[in-house]
Parts: structure tokens; sequence; C-alpha cells
């Protein structure tokens, strides 16, 4: 099941990779709504220090 979810099933097709992909973005989306402007920064820091982020 977990492999499944994760996009390991190499039976999993590209539609179903697409899904997954569009739940998790929803799901981050609804979860930066929520946070402070503080955690935010915290954030953005984080990402930008390891590189998923450029400014």
């Amino acid at each position: 099941m977990y492999s499944s979810i994760f996009g390991r099933n190499n039976d999993s097709t590209e539609e179903q990779q697409q899904y997954r992909r569009e739940q998790l973005i929803s799901s981050i989306e609804q979860s930066l709504s929520k946070m402070t402007l503080q955690e935010l920064e915290a954030l953005h820091y984080d990402m930008s220090t390891k590189n998923y982020i450029n400014d």
C-alpha cells in the first residue's frame, strides 16, 4: 500500500501519479494557509538553505 502511495509502484500510471501529485499539493497548500508569518519565514529559510527553492 505505502509503495503505491509514494509512487514507488512500477505499475502506477502517469494518471495515477498526477492525481497523487495534485492531492499532495492540495494538502500542502491547506497546511501553508494555516501557518503564521513566522512559521512561513522559518520554512522559507529552511527550504532556501537546502536549495529546495531559489529566490
